[in-house]
């Protein structure tokens, strides 16, 4: 029995099941955005991990994997994993831009409406995925992991991550307990909104709050890492205090620095004012009294606060006109693409649709 295209009902079912294939690989549901830098000795294991828990929550997915300017063979490799499955996009970094810079370049290629970060050095369990997927379909827009029972050192790792993080939470506002770590998941729409430059991917939860996202945590699990060496040590610590600095900036006068700017200025010339006008009333009562003897180190001091106080003001005006600029003006990517490798990249649909119904003939 054949119907009104004259093929048989099986083939048409294969054909149909191969289109459904073909959607879920050009249209995912779900994206996987994994930034490596010299993780040769990890990428086949985390990729056989990766696929294998995906492969129970969803067929619609696909793993964008981002090289940051490695010095071994992550990006051979890398390019081996795309080679057998049309799921896995490649790119290439020009060289090391940073963590935060490899996740921007993974995020903008990424075609999921849930975008899901991890680091590639198996110290992030896939199988947690399911539980971040489930809070999405919730409604939350930003699901973040914390790391609740760590295993990386006490002293050197542990208690400055936890002072940082109290730290974040103070002054962000954002009640999490684990900004620091890359496992959290995103609404598509949400995290397009972000700019991402630096190192401010362990903001992003913040900046998602200042855009009204709402927001989550869940605990994951934290594994020791098997091969390779970690690329965080005390010293970030210090950037780290910087940026907390800027991040309260950003999310308190990032629309208005002449709210911040102007008051130190106003203070600051209203102070040298009051300074001058003593000296000039103390100059009328006691005219015999001389002012550069006497009043010298006044003078001198209310006119450097005066000076300064219409510098704040100037500064506050220039950021007011940069924040102009940042509304109106796109910025630029804060990372450059060597190469992007996928399977998928280098065939039109159309092909892939004839391939397909010349295999199930």
């Amino acid at each position: 029995m054949q119907n009104n295209v004259g093929l048989p009902f099986g083939r048409n079912e294969d054909l149909a099941l191969g289109a459904k294939r073909l959607a879920a690989v050009m249209n995912p549901d779900i994206s996987i955005v994994v930034p490596f830098h010299n993780e040769q000795d990890n990428i086949w294991e985390f990729y056989a991990r990766l696929k294998r828990a995906m492969n129970h929550i969803t067929d619609s997915y696909e793993f964008v994997f981002v090289d940051d300017g490695s010095c071994d063979r992550t990006c051979e490799l890398l390019r081996e994993v795309a080679e057998v499955d049309s799921r896995v996009m490649v790119v290439k970094l020009r060289r090391n831009f940073g963590q935060t810079s490899a996740l921007a370049a993974g995020f903008d290629n990424a075609s999921g409406e849930y975008i899901i970060s991890m680091d590639g050095d198996l110290q992030h369990d896939p199988n947690d995925i399911l539980k971040f997927v489930k809070k999405l379909d919730e409604g939350y827009d930003v699901v973040s992991g914390w790391r609740h029972k760590r295993v990386d050192n006490f002293l050197w790792r542990r208690i400055p991550s936890r002072c940082a993080n109290w730290m974040m939470a103070k002054l962000s506002g954002v009640d999490i307990h684990d900004f620091g770590t890359t496992f959290k998941a995103y609404r598509r729409r949400v995290i397009h909104d972000i700019p991402l430059y630096g190192e401010m991917h362990r903001f992003i939860p913040a900046l998602a709050s200042w855009h009204g996202a709402s927001i989550c945590e869940i605990p994951i699990h934290n594994i020791n890492r098997q091969h390779g060496t970690s690329h965080y040590g005390i010293g970030r610590t210090l950037h780290v205090a910087f940026d907390l600095i800027t991040i309260r900036f950003l999310l308190k006068y990032l629309n208005r620095p002449l709210h911040l700017f102007g008051k130190i200025g106003i203070i600051l010339s209203l102070a040298g004012g009051a300074g001058l006008l003593s000296i000039a009333v103390s100059g009328i009562v006691h005219p015999d009294v001389s002012m550069m003897l006497q009043r010298g180190p006044l003078f001198a001091t209310s006119a450097v606060m005066i000076i300064a106080g219409i510098e704040f003001l100037a500064i506050g005006l220039l950021g007011e006109l940069q924040v102009r600029h940042y509304h109106t003006l796109q910025e630029p990517a804060p990372y450059a693409v060597d190469s992007i490798f996928s399977l998928c990249n280098t065939k039109s649909r159309d092909s892939d649709f004839a391939e397909m119904e010349e295999r199930d003939s």
